[in-house]
């Protein structure tokens, strides 16, 4: 019986082999009838059964289809073709590999819609199918993945609403939907995963405020990318109960209203970036307690008033930008902050002061 299921494996290779252009001939010397299967390039076997259990081929420069026979692969645990030229449908049949935990799919050219076949694969951990030409909706089968960690949609031209059953992928941990073509409103629900380590859902068409208790479910939350959608509201005050957060990007959004106090309780923050919104008033103080902040990028909106000296007792800072607000031109450099503005990486503080914009590099202080 293990001979049998092993050469049926070796078939659906062999067919596998027969899609694809090999510019390097790489499988066409080694993936031949002279050498096992569990010794071909990118294949290993599982030593129990002696079945195929992993075929991974990433940055090959592979040009071609992915067959049905790969379906067949019953005991595939592992599946890598990333970083080649894959292009056309992703078949259905690797719906049937129902031991897979790594599908990784990324950087190819795939086509037409994310099966939702998927959705039977309830092992798997890790799925990217990132930088490829995916369109349709994100299917709601992909919900009963329910093992899943890491969900990896990025630059692709899928439509349509984030489905609300995601919330039912309980050990998510990566959840990357950005630059494609999502609208409406994020579903509530989204923030009640409480495994959650990374949002990013930048660069689409989404809609809708954040909500006042965003972080109440997130306490494992490091990252929540957001630019360039049409968000709208105001951040909410408790977004310092995301206590892990290391990187707020919120830029290029409508948010309005005023920069909360409660950010400067975020001390593992090290990006925030909130360019380009409708916010006002102030910036708090309270920023000077970001003790770990690289990245303040608060240009293009609405603050006013004095820049806080406490942000120049950031040593940890390497860029600042707050150009084209309505900021004070009342900024002093003396001894005390000169010691900590020359650790900066790239400083650049720019200021739109009376409709005109004020550009002082300092780079006689840069080491």
């Amino acid at each position: 019986m293990s001979v049998r299921n092993l050469t049926t494996d070796q078939y659906a290779l062999l067919e596998f082999k027969h899609r694809i252009v090999d510019p390097h001939n790489i499988l066409a010397n080694n993936w031949t009838n002279a050498t096992s299967v569990c010794n071909w390039i990118g294949v290993s076997c599982a030593s129990k059964h002696r079945r195929v259990n992993a075929l991974n081929l990433p940055n090959m420069n592979l040009i071609g289809t992915v067959p049905p026979q790969l379906g067949n692969l019953s005991f595939l645990v592992s599946l890598d073709l990333s970083h080649n030229n894959f292009y056309g449908h992703l078949p259905t049949e690797l719906g049937q590999l129902n031991r897979l935990k790594l599908i990784e799919l990324s950087f190819n050219f795939f086509s037409e819609e994310i099966p939702s076949c998927f959705g039977r694969l309830n092992k798997v951990l890790y799925l990217s199918l990132r930088s490829n030409n995916l369109t349709g909706t994100i299917p709601q089968s992909l919900a009963k993945m329910s093992n899943l960690e890491i969900l990896d949609l990025r630059h692709n031209l899928v439509q349509g609403h984030i489905p609300p059953e995601i919330s039912n992928l309980l050990n998510l941990k990566i959840l990357r939907l950005a630059f494609n073509q999502l609208s409406g409103s994020v579903p509530s629900v989204i923030y009640n995963i409480s495994s959650l380590h990374v949002i990013s859902l930048g660069f689409n068409s989404l809609s809708g405020s954040l909500p006042e208790d965003i972080c109440r479910h997130l306490p494992n939350l490091e990252a929540l990318y957001l630019p360039l959608n049409e968000f709208s509201g105001q951040i909410p005050s408790s977004i310092d109960e995301c206590r892990c957060l290391q990187n707020l990007t919120l830029s290029f959004n409508r948010f309005s209203g005023s920069i909360p106090r409660s950010i400067g309780n975020l001390t593992r923050l090290k990006g925030l970036l909130l360019r380009g919104n409708n916010l006002e008033g102030e910036i708090p103080w309270e920023i000077g307690n970001l003790i770990s902040l690289e990245k303040l990028v608060a240009s293009f909106m609405r603050l006013s008033g004095l820049i806080p000296h406490s942000i120049f007792n950031i040593s940890s800072l390497k860029a600042i930008s707050l150009a084209n607000n309505s900021l004070s031109e009342k900024l002093y450099f003396d001894n005390e902050y000169l010691h900590l503005i020359s650790a900066l990486e790239h400083w650049k503080l720019e200021l739109s002061l009376s409709g005109e914009t004020c550009d002082w590099i300092l780079s006689n202080i840069l080491p």
